[in-house]
């Protein structure tokens, strides 16, 4: 296996790391600042792992998507999965953030959570209200 290049994102300094196998299956990291490199490299290389953002469906006029997300990060050869289940996906309003879409998806422990609320009253925007001017 040949050496791999990548930008470290766990911090603002943003390194351009490298990592280069050993014997044993072991890593050697070059190009990290700190110590948070390191190790972000070595779970990058050993598995890898992804925050995922998407929306689902909600059968609301008011907000016909809803925001989600993973409450951690999921392997990445689960993360086109789950999207695809996302995508099969609907929640009815009421629904509130927090609300749990989809509960430990593929036995991975990752629960999918909605980050938006919507109680299906809808504000009705500034030109849309009867104000009466004042005469």
């Amino acid at each position: 296996m040949n050496a791999k290049s990548f930008t470290c994102i766990v911090c603002p300094a943003g390194c351009r790391l490298t990592a280069t196998p050993e014997a044993a299956g072991t890593w050697r990291v070059e190009g990290n600042r700190c110590a948070r490199g390191n190790l972000y490299a070595l779970a990058e290389m050993t598995d890898p792992k992804r925050t995922v953002t998407a929306v689902v469906r909600t059968g609301s006029a008011v907000l016909p998507y809803a925001p989600v997300r993973t409450d951690r990060p999921i392997a990445r050869d689960l993360v086109f999965p789950l999207l695809k289940a996302l995508c099969t996906c609907e929640v009815r309003p009421p629904f509130a953030a927090g609300d749990i879409v989809l509960r430990d998806f593929a036995g991975s422990g990752v629960n999918v959570f909605l980050t938006r609320s919507e109680n299906s009253q809808p504000t009705p925007a500034p030109w849309q209200t009867d104000v009466k001017e004042k005469t």
